[in-house]
C-alpha cells in the first residue's frame, strides 16, 4: 500500500460532531470542473470516517474514472481496498502522463487495469455509481448506471470534448464535460445528505418530486445538499494534456481535498434539519 504524505488538521471553528447513526449514510456528486487529485483527497477522507459511509456516487469529468476505482475497491477490500486502489491508480496517472500517446487509449488503459467492471455492476457492490457523460450530437446529458455502466461509458464521461475524439456507445457518440446543474432530482437511496464536491463556488439546487426545495426533512425524503470546493482552483490544462504530472503536486492537491473533507465532517449536519429550506445547500472551503 503506498504511503500518505502527513495532513495537517487544524482546530474546526465550530465542535466537532460525529455523524449519528441516522446520518452515516450519504450520497456524494463530483463535478467535472472539480480539481481530479481534490476529488481524491475528498473521497480518500471519507474513508478513514468509519460511521461515514456512501451509499452512492454520481460522477462527471475525469472524476468518473475516480468514482469507478472507489466503488471496486470498496467491493474487493472495504475503505483500506478502496484507498489502495485510488493510491495506486494516481501513480499510474503520474506515470502515464510521461508518454505521448492517445489519450482516450491512455485512459481507457488505466481503467482496465484498475478496476473489474463486473464488481461496480454486481448488486452486491457496497455504492451505486452513475456516471454522465453528453451526448456529442444532440448535447443531451445521459446518466449511464447499471447494466449501461461499461468502460466506454466511463472513459466518455473523462473525454474532453473537441481535445479527443467521441466515444461510440451503442452507435452513437459521447464525451465528458456532463454538467451537474442539469440532474434530475432524485430520491436519495436511504441517505440524509448529498454531497456534491466542484472545481470553483457554486450554487445547486435539488428539487423535490412536487418541485419544492428540498430539505433535511422532506416528506419524500430528499437529501440534505452540501457542496465541498477548492478554493485554490484555477483553470488549467486538463490531466494528461500536460507533459508531466509531479507526484508531490497531486498529493498536494489531495491533502487540500482531504482538508476540505475534515472541515465538512467537523461541522454540525445534525442541525441541518432546522434550516429553513431555501437554505439547505452549506458550503465548505
Amino acid at each position: 500500500m503506498l504511503a500518505q504524505s502527513a495532513v495537517r488538521t487544524v482546530a474546526a471553528a465550530r465542535p466537532t460532531a460525529h455523524l449519528g447513526v441516522e446520518d452515516q449514510m450519504i450520497d456524494v456528486v463530483l463535478a467535472n470542473d472539480a480539481h481530479a487529485a481534490f476529488v481524491w483527497g475528498v473521497l480518500d477522507r471519507l474513508l478513514d470516517r468509519p460511521n461515514c459511509n456512501v451509499s452512492g456516487v454520481t460522477a462527471s469529468g475525469f472524476a468518473a474514472m475516480q468514482a469507478a476505482v472507489f466503488a471496486y475497491g470498496l467491493s474487493v477490500g472495504g475503505r483500506r481496498g478502496a484507498r489502495t486502489a485510488l493510491a495506486n491508480f494516481w501513480r499510474r496517472v503520474s506515470h502515464a502522463s510521461m508518454f505521448d500517446t492517445d489519450r482516450t487509449n491512455l485512459l481507457r488503459s488505466m481503467l482496465e487495469q484498475s478496476i473489474d467492471l463486473k464488481r461496480i455492476r454486481d448488486e452486491d457492490c457496497p455504492v451505486k455509481l452513475d456516471v454522465l457523460a453528453i451526448n456529442a450530437r444532440t448535447d443531451a446529458l445521459k446518466t449511464f448506471s447499471g447494466s449501461q455502466l461499461s468502460i466506454d461509458a466511463i472513459v466518455a464521461a473523462a473525454t474532453v470534448p473537441f481535445l479527443s475524439a467521441a466515444v461510440e456507445i451503442d452507435s452513437d457518440f459521447y464525451w465528458g464535460d456532463g454538467d451537474i446543474s442539469l440532474l434530475p432530482s432524485a430520491v436519495s437511496t436511504g441517505a440524509r445528505h448529498r454531497l456534491m464536491v466542484t472545481g470553483k463556488p457554486s450554487i445547486f439546487v435539488t428539487r423535490c418530486a412536487d418541485r419544492s426545495l428540498a430539505s433535511a426533512d422532506c416528506a419524500t425524503g430528499c437529501a440534505a445538499v452540501h457542496t465541498i470546493f477548492d478554493s485554490q482552483y484555477r483553470a488549467a490544462t486538463p490531466l494528461l494534456l500536460r507533459p508531466w504530472i509531479d507526484w508531490g503536486e497531486l498529493t498536494d492537491i489531495r491533502d487540500r481535498g482531504r482538508q476540505s473533507a475534515e472541515n465538512w465532517l467537523a461541522a454540525d449536519l445534525s442541525a441541518a434539519h432546522e434550516r429553513p429550506a431555501f437554505d439547505c445547500i452549506s458550503q465548505y472551503i
